[in-house]
């Protein structure tokens, strides 16, 4: 896998172009990704972890970079983010033991980042 600034840069004009052919799909999505991220009874770190959890079994570079950034940003620590890929491992088996790696580096970067 590559560096979580080399995903994000990879995707980051695609990114745009779809945006300008269907602003109100991306529009609707972000909005409902910040409603369903935002803090309640669980914390929007919570809720990053899941959402990393989820995008390791999915198999998904960009969400990995995303929610690994995303949970660095609201305070996750890395052994909270270890224990969630367990989590990860023992739903996915085998592929989670690759995607998991992966997800740690990511925040590792997205932490080396925010210094």
């Amino acid at each position: 896998m590559e560096s979580m600034d080399d995903i994000r840069e990879e995707l980051r004009q695609p990114a745009i172009d779809l945006r300008g052919l269907i602003p109100g799909v991306l529009k609707s999505y972000g909005e409902m990704s910040s409603a369903a991220m935002a803090e309640g009874e669980l914390s929007s770190a919570v809720k990053e972890l899941l959402a990393m959890v989820i995008a390791i079994t999915r198999e998904c570079d960009g969400c990995i970079v995303a929610h690994t950034r995303g949970a660095a940003r609201q305070g996750a620590s890395r052994q909270q983010v270890a224990e969630a890929i367990g989590v990860a491992i023992s739903m996915n088996g085998g592929p989670g033991t690759v995607w998991g790696p992966r997800a740690l580096r990511c925040f590792d970067e997205a932490v080396a980042a925010r210094k």
